[in-house]
């Protein structure tokens, strides 16, 4: 793209550090770069994504809700956080312990890389660690991982317990229907491709994007760059027809397969 000479690349970094030269060859060349969803290192001329902060404090307080009374300073809690590689996953830790710290006791915290199976193992080393009648809920920072937390749990006898999970994926939005997820967080997909595509054709252009980009964020590279930040939203069995069914993500048939069927008439659904 820098090659054919582009004048706009909006990029979803894999790796934020990785792109880095990457990007500042674009720029060389005079050429702007959005950074979608991940903060991309280098000279990114605006970023769009969530609030990521803010989607921590959701899952944060989303799980301190599903506790209930049992939320008390002695409830010994799993955490299992993403990737510390990805600048997001530092993000919904920080917000995930504002919300938590203090009200419950994160007796296990460690990160499970974004992989269901890492999430699995680290889970199961919880159990042992802890006792299985010992745990009172498991943070996860995103349904992938959350997919292999409820396998462990379930293998463990372990049942009616908080957790929590991040993007809305199908999977996960069946196992909130189905009680092995008690959460998860919404980041709608339309708004934030919609955002980027505005900020790219006004940095195209040459017009302002301070109306758009109203924050800063710094990434990894000590970049201060223009930032619009989208608000996340928790979900739970009881907004699931009000978020991503009402948005068009999934229809009722996709999440109420013939295995959810029974849970789904039971949660409203069918």
């Amino acid at each position: 793209m820098i090659t054919k000479g582009v004048k706009v690349i909006v990029i979803s970094a894999q790796d934020s550090a990785a792109i880095k030269s990457s990007i500042q060859q674009a720029v060389n060349k005079g050429i702007k770069v959005v950074a979608y969803d991940r903060l991309a290192q280098g000279p990114v001329s605006a970023y769009v994504s969530f609030d990521n902060v803010e989607v921590g404090k959701l899952q944060g307080e989303a799980l301190l809700t599903s506790l209930g009374s049992k939320a008390t300073p002695k409830s010994k809690i799993v955490m299992i956080n993403g990737d510390d590689a990805d600048p997001n996953a530092a993000q919904f830790k920080k917000g995930a312990h504002e919300a938590l710290d203090g009200k419950v006791d994160i007796a296990y915290e460690q990160s499970g890389l974004w992989k269901d199976t890492v999430a699995n193992q680290k889970v199961t080393a919880a159990i042992t660690q802890l006792g299985a009648k010992n745990i009172a809920g498991v943070y996860s920072a995103n349904d992938g991982m959350a997919g292999g937390i409820a396998t462990a749990l379930k293998g463990a006898g372990i049942s009616g317990i908080p957790l929590t999970g991040q993007d809305a994926e199908l999977a996960g939005i069946q196992r909130i229907v189905a009680g092995t997820q008690s959460s998860t967080v919404y980041k709608a997909f339309k708004p934030e491709a919609e955002a980027a595509a505005t900020l790219a054709v006004d940095l195209a252009q040459g017009k302002s994007i301070s109306s758009l980009a109203t924050t800063t964020q710094t990434s990894g590279s000590g970049n201060k760059v223009p930032s619009q930040l989208l608000t996340p939203v928790s979900v739970t069995k009881a907004n699931i027809k009000d978020t991503v069914i009402k948005d068009g993500l999934y229809t009722v048939a996709q999440i109420c397969t013939a295995d959810f069927a029974k849970a789904c008439k039971a949660a409203g659904l069918q």
